[in-house]
């Protein structure tokens, strides 16, 4: 069983993304672009306080084809380190 990933905003997400070497490139209406020095690319809804969804993390983490427990490791060392 997969384990449950933590709740992020799209601003805790974007600092997610920054802290393992992705750089904001643009940004069209409420959804910013992130790339980093790869090339590989993702999308972060920024809507407020609104928090993403779990389908939204889940099909992040198949896109990377990392192991969901990877990227809770990640999440929650981010989290815990307040990075």
């Amino acid at each position: 069983m997969s384990p449950k990933l933590p709740v992020l905003t799209g601003k805790d997400a974007a600092r997610l993304v920054e802290s393992h070497g992705f750089f904001f490139v643009g940004q069209k209406g409420s959804h910013a672009k992130y790339r980093n020095a790869e090339g590989r690319t993702t999308i972060i809804p920024m809507h407020g306080t609104e928090e993403i969804g779990p389908g939204l993390l889940v099909a992040d983490i198949k896109r990377r084809r990392d192991s969901p427990e990877k990227i809770e490791m990640l999440i929650h060392n981010f989290i815990d380190g307040g990075s």
